[in-house]
């Protein structure tokens, strides 16, 4: 796991305070946990800054975008590839400029595309690489842990505990127990960790 600096455990008030502004109720497990003066795991935790709530990674949660059910990836598939297949190509315009303007409005609309894919998620750790580990907090997938692994590979993919069945994600709780990188499908990214 990447070096994380961890903020202090919050209070019953803070967490209140916390789930009333961002519009959510955390899990339960991972709320107990966020109190814990000395957790067995280190977690992003979130901290009050002056402009709303800072989980202390490099990549933090849209606030507008949290309260929103965290979408499975199955669900967007689709939506993806007509996405990707409507990139502005230079042969298709008469000259450089136009095309550049295009595809930056496509470049924008991607942006906002991809930040849809981890809506109702906090970051729990970063795993180095540009890898992080999400904790879906909102909507039917609340409570579960999965791998943003868009790095590499623009998939983001549940750590589970049987990938070669169901590949259910694994919940909060049972996550405390392993490192992210043994949740993963066998063989996924090891050259990935060998180089962080």
């Amino acid at each position: 796991m990447h070096h994380q600096s961890i903020s202090p455990p919050l209070t019953e008030e803070e967490l209140v305070m916390a789930e009333h502004e961002l519009g959510v109720s955390f899990p339960a497990v991972y709320r107990a946990y966020l109190k814990e003066a000395k957790p067995a795991k280190p977690v992003f935790r979130p901290c009050r800054k002056e402009w709303g709530w800072d989980w202390g990674a490099d990549r933090q949660p849209l606030a507008e975008l949290l309260a929103l059910p965290f979408p499975h990836p199955d669900s967007y598939v689709n939506a993806n590839a007509e996405l990707d297949a409507r990139e502005p190509r230079l042969e298709d315009f008469t000259n450089g400029p136009d095309h550049a303007d295009a595809w930056q409005a496509w470049d924008r609309e991607y942006e906002v595309f991809e930040d849809r894919k981890t809506a109702g998620a906090v970051t729990l750790q970063d795993n180095g690489c540009a890898f992080y580990t999400l904790l879906a907090v909102t909507g039917p997938l609340a409570g579960t842990v999965w791998w943003d692994g868009r790095a590499t590979c623009d998939l983001i993919i549940p750590l589970s505990l049987d990938h070669m069945g169901s590949a259910h994600p694994v919940t909060f709780s049972e996550w405390l127990c392993y490192d992210s990188w043994d949740l993963m499908p066998p063989n996924w990214g090891r050259s990935s960790r060998s180089s962080s």
